[in-house]
């Protein structure tokens, strides 16, 4: 039973969240290489603006934008749901080598094998689900132990191996294939948003609206997973089988996430931890939060980033990893 002070406490964290969303999001419209004046924005989306303004909101910016922040909810989503069934606040899709074996398919995917571009976009997920849940089972078996169960911090140990190894085969793909293509798989690795279409919105949404509401449900699970295991046990919990559908859960979430904006990492470490600062470390409590908060970060690097230099726009990945990197090196002397 949660007690009413947090749940409130919660609401007017949540609704605080989404008053700057949706400041971020206006921001957002008027700024980049094409400027949009503000007192023209509202007009414009209730469609009383002139040509030029309604291409450069419908046709370009506003789809950024909400695929920007549904890739940001997915990450933040994803990593709270590892830190649970890892017991380790240092795991992240990105961190652990998830969002590197996703990279690897695509670019396999895009390099090698014929793309028709009515199903490309849809494709694309499914293809990035293969490669990051093949490196997530990976993972899962060198982390686990007959004795000991899943090692946590083995696991994160595992995924950073498998990260290094993952990103050595994406040279080797890039240095053995077409320069026209080269270019794609380059952005791809530097978080640039690429997927910037109502197609890929289309594509991803469908993902979230099934897992987030999957994920509250278990939140209860996810509560008892972050238990220690013979505690666990004893609630009669099937950690084994709790914990591949959760990370099956995790691993759909990054992948169809990275699959539209590339290879961004921090999102799902970062979030989490400001949703527990906030409302605490019940699953119910902070997961609405920590998916808001992704939300919310990954727009706002990415507004950052486009409007940061005059020529040339700055790739959401790099924003969020100045942000992420430092927390992270904080967290491992912390930990």
């Amino acid at each position: 039973m949660i007690a009413n002070s947090f749940i409130r406490k919660q609401r007017i964290v949540l609704l605080i969240l989404t008053l700057l969303i949706l400041g971020t999001m206006v921001i957002s419209l008027g700024m980049g290489a094409s400027a949009v004046s503000f007192d023209r924005i509202i007009p414009t989306l209730f469609g009383h603006g002139t040509f030029k303004d309604e291409f450069v909101l419908f046709s370009i910016r506003l789809p950024r934008i909400i695929i920007t922040l549904l890739a940001g909810m997915a990450l933040a989503l994803s990593g709270s749901i590892l830190q649970s069934i890892t017991r380790n606040d240092l795991a992240d899709p990105g961190i652990i080598g998830i969002n590197s074996g996703a990279g690897v398919a695509i670019a396999i995917f895009f390099l090698y094998f014929p793309i028709e571009v009515g199903s490309f976009v849809y494709t694309l997920p499914l293809v990035a689900f293969l490669g990051a849940i093949t490196t997530a089972i990976l993972i899962y078996i060198f982390s686990y132990s007959k004795k000991e169960g899943l090692q946590p911090v083995r696991m994160i140990l595992v995924g950073v191996g498998f990260q290094m190894a993952l990103s050595g085969i994406m040279v080797v793909l890039i240095s053995s294939s077409d320069n026209r293509k080269v270019d794609f798989i380059s952005k791809w690795l530097a978080g640039n948003i690429w997927g910037a279409d109502w197609p890929f919105i289309w594509a991803l949404l469908p993902w979230l609206v099934v897992l987030i509401p999957f994920t509250l449900y278990k939140a209860n699970r996810l509560n008892i997973l972050n238990l220690s295991e013979p505690v666990a046990v004893g609630l009669g919990i099937s950690l084994q089988k709790e914990r591949i559908i959760l990370l099956v859960v995790a691993v759909a979430l990054s992948a169809s996430a990275v699959s539209v904006t590339g290879g961004i990492a921090f999102i799902g470490l970062l979030s989490p931890h400001i949703a527990k600062a906030l409302v605490g470390p019940r699953n119910q409590l902070f997961i609405p939060v920590s998916v808001l908060i992704g939300g919310l970060l990954l727009l706002f690097a990415d507004t950052i980033g486009r409007s940061l230099l005059s020529t040339a726009s700055l790739p959401a990945g790099i924003i969020v990893s100045l942000i992420g990197a430092p927390y992270f090196i904080y967290l491992l002397f912390k930990k």
